[in-house]
């Protein structure tokens, strides 16, 4: 298979995206903070397709794991992965993924329903990893991990859809393969 140097730099843009993102950050009750990461990683999927924007997502986790500061807080290390957090982490390419499917259709809603399955099974996993982590019960790790991200994850999801629409729209006039 033939990478482009074009594919490498979309693929490096959008995992410093990402690391960006992740320092835009607000903390709230439960130790998991609010974050702009899955703004980044959903918008990955949606201007870079499903492959490379998965791959993105894997840079960017590739980065923090061997201690480059990216994660939230200017964190890395393999600690933060298997860490509170780890679960929301490692299925970000999930995100990624459920995102660029979506963006195959023109249909806004399409993207929509997409992202949303992207980001339920990302809150879903990681707050089943919360609970294993932290060993407290399903509730309290739903209620910490899933319950306070629902709203936020709309906004996002609404961002990610006008952004990236933006985005192709002009990346496709200026004839720049995505």
């Amino acid at each position: 298979m033939k990478i482009s140097a074009q594919s490498i730099c979309q693929v490096a843009i959008f995992a410093a995206i990402i690391a960006i993102c992740a320092q835009i950050r607000m903390p709230l009750v439960g130790g998991i903070p609010f974050t702009l990461q899955t703004t980044g990683v959903a918008l990955a999927g949606v201007v870079l397709g499903s492959k490379k924007g998965v791959v993105a997502v894997l840079i960017y986790i590739l980065l923090g794991a061997v201690g480059l500061p990216v994660f939230t807080s200017m964190t890395g290390g393999v600690g933060i992965i298997f860490g509170p957090t780890g679960g929301f982490i490692l299925t970000f390419p999930l995100i990624a993924l459920a995102a660029g499917i979506g963006a195959r259709k023109t249909n806004v809603a399409h993207w929509a329903i997409w992202i949303i399955l992207g980001v339920a099974i990302n809150l879903t996993l990681g707050s089943l990893w919360l609970a294993f982590e932290r060993q407290i019960p399903l509730e309290a790790a739903f209620a910490a991990g899933m319950m306070p991200f629902w709203l936020t994850s709309l906004i996002q999801i609404a961002i990610v859809i006008t952004a990236g629409k933006t985005l192709r729209y002009a990346l496709i006039k200026a004839r720049i393969n995505i």
